[in-house]
């Protein structure tokens, strides 16, 4: 709906102020451009799959989002997610930027589902998650006309430039941020537009500490911002999606502390994770079997740690604003960063002679592509 002086949201239900975010769109489904744009450092692996924190923020950091607004792109983020192939780890959403920890899948690995005799049918009903039923049968039927027309190889292009939009992260987001402005200039009456750049990407080690620590990082944003104590109490993060039982959600922490998919209860990765972010407290069980509450770090307490020049824990690092993890263009443990120098040689001048940069404030063995010298830490 769009938005007027004498609206008053309040008499509003929620689902009607969110009509147009999860209606069917009427672009044809191969007509969308898909330029890569400025160079990232990407994953090149034979077969793997790799994980990326994605960040973006409206023009300036002057367009904030109400609390409608921000329901509304975390479904634009998990619609997408699942329309691309891309599988969110976990997200949150503030008032004027949003962080994403994103796997993105092997591309031809991910495509083998539409391989086969029926896989143009599958593809035709993977498309349905964005498009309405009636341009997904225009498309059937050009396709078909096509071939009896005996002009099969356009048709085959056709359904290469869609499946070009499959596993490819800029791609994801362009599509992603698009949708939504479309969805907020209507709604606010607003025109031009709404995000301040592309995104800005770091490449994350997909296993292990760092990736725990980063989804760690982007679930404690409310918490640095001030808004809650406890990342639970906001409803657009991942971490509160998961608590209030959502599996996909759960899936993606699972991912992150390296448990299997159905790990939330069963393997206790939710009590685990949330031992990790330390939030305003949590209960355990002292000798006695007896319920205590362990108050969490604060960010003063690992300000404190630097100032004495210590080293701080991931379970303080994330306390704090780390560029590290905004800007660090890979994060990872050692081997991780150098084998991605390595990969991507030609993009780094002949006189360096390594990759990896050890981030000196934590005690983890975290490295980052690139050394921040001006306030890495905040």
């Amino acid at each position: 709906m769009k938005l007027d002086q004498n609206t008053d949201l309040q008499d509003v239900p929620l689902e009607e102020q969110l009509v147009g975010v999860n209606a069917k769109t009427g672009l044809y489904p191969g007509a969308r451009s898909w330029s890569g744009g400025r160079h990232r450092i990407l994953g090149r692996g034979a077969l793997e799959s790799y994980c990326y924190h994605v960040m973006s923020r409206t023009c300036g950091g002057e367009v904030f989002l109400d609390e409608v607004e921000k329901e509304a792109l975390r479904r634009v983020i998990w619609r997408m997610a699942e329309f691309s192939g891309i599988k969110v780890v976990t997200y949150c959403v503030m008032g004027n930027h949003f962080h994403l920890l994103a796997e993105v899948p092997h591309r031809e690995t991910w495509l083998q589902r539409f391989a086969g005799a029926t896989g143009e049918v599958k593809l035709l009903e993977h498309l349905g998650v964005l498009y309405s039923k009636a341009y997904v049968g225009l498309l059937r039927d050009e396709l078909c006309d096509l071939r009896t027309r005996g002009m099969a190889v356009l048709a085959e292009q056709k359904l290469a430039m869609i499946k070009k939009r499959f596993c490819d992260l800029s791609v994801f987001m362009k599509e992603l941020k698009e949708r939504f402005s479309r969805w907020l200039n209507k709604r606010r009456g607003r025109r031009g537009t709404l995000w301040m750049d592309r995104f800005k990407s770091v490449l994350v080690e997909g296993k292990g500490e760092a990736l725990r620590t980063m989804a760690a990082y982007i679930d404690l944003n409310p918490v640095r911002a001030g808004l809650v104590k406890d990342p639970k109490d906001y409803r657009w993060c991942g971490y509160a999606e998961a608590l209030g039982g959502s599996r996909r959600a759960q899936r993606g922490l699972c991912k992150a502390l390296g448990k299997p998919v159905d790990g939330w209860l069963n393997a206790g990765a939710g009590e685990a994770y949330r031992c990790l972010l330390h939030a305003e407290g949590r209960e355990v069980k002292d000798a006695q079997n007896e319920k205590v509450v362990v108050r969490g770090l604060t960010a003063e307490s690992a300000r404190a740690v630097l100032a004495a020049h210590g080293k701080l824990s991931p379970a303080e690092l994330v306390r704090l604003r780390v560029r590290y993890f905004t800007d660090g263009v890979v994060l990872g443990s050692k081997e991780f960063v150098e084998g991605i120098f390595s990969a991507q040689r030609e993009r780094f001048s002949p006189k360096r002679t390594d990759g990896a940069r050890r981030i000196a404030e934590s005690d983890a063995p975290f490295y980052a592509l690139r050394r921040l010298r001006l306030r890495p830490l905040g």
